[in-house]
């Protein structure tokens, strides 16, 4: 598959299969994280790879906790794969994911979200050229502001100055891949 074809092949899953991914794939999806653009070439990014479903699902259910629903804007995202917008009674952010890498990024640096986002869209096209599904998740900041949290960072080694940004979850979908969404062609502007 070339680049345009897996970038235009992508989908957000979010069902899965209990079926863990291969580690070797964990670490090949890390290091594209890794290779991402970031603000000045400081690679500020810190990338914490979950190779345990258990600990995925507690994760999970910590990024969910504190999710807010009145900072909703629409109500909807997909009948083919639903969202914990669609459906309240979903207990885990991470949608059953077997795997999930945490981006980490300085929590004062003014362009760490864009370097954290850059990171997990390559991630993201990594696994599907691995035949893996994903789903970036936000609510990353929130997620170990809690006593628990706090010690996974601090047994993880993530240095304080840092925060999570965003998820990458990972595993193989359960059931058949969502159908592309038509592009909105009104979002297309070339000037000049």
């Amino acid at each position: 598959m070339n680049l345009s074809e897996i970038i235009k092949s992508r989908r957000s899953v979010r069902k899965y299969t209990d079926e863990q991914i291969p580690k070797e794939h964990l670490e090949k999806i890390i290091e594209a994280g890794l290779c991402a653009p970031n603000a000045g070439g400081r690679q500020g990014t810190v990338i914490v790879g979950i190779h345990n479903k258990e600990l995925t699902e507690v994760v999970g259910k910590l990024n969910l906790a504190r999710f807010d629903r009145e900072r909703l804007e629409g109500s909807y995202v997909s009948k083919e794969q639903p969202s914990i917008i669609d459906d309240p009674s979903m207990k885990s952010g991470f949608y059953g994911a077997p795997s999930v890498c945490v981006v980490f990024a300085e929590k004062n640096f003014l362009y760490s979200i864009p370097d954290a986002f850059c990171a997990a869209e390559n991630m993201v096209l990594q696994a599907t050229e691995l035949g893996i599904s994903s789903c970036i998740i936000a609510r990353g900041e929130e997620t170990f502001d809690n006593e628990y949290g706090n010690k996974l960072l601090k047994d993880w080694g993530v240095p304080e100055t840092y925060i999570a940004r965003c998820f990458v979850i990972l595993g193989y979908i359960d059931g058949q891949p969502p159908h592309a969404k038509p592009i909105n062609q009104n979002r297309r502007k070339i000037v000049g």
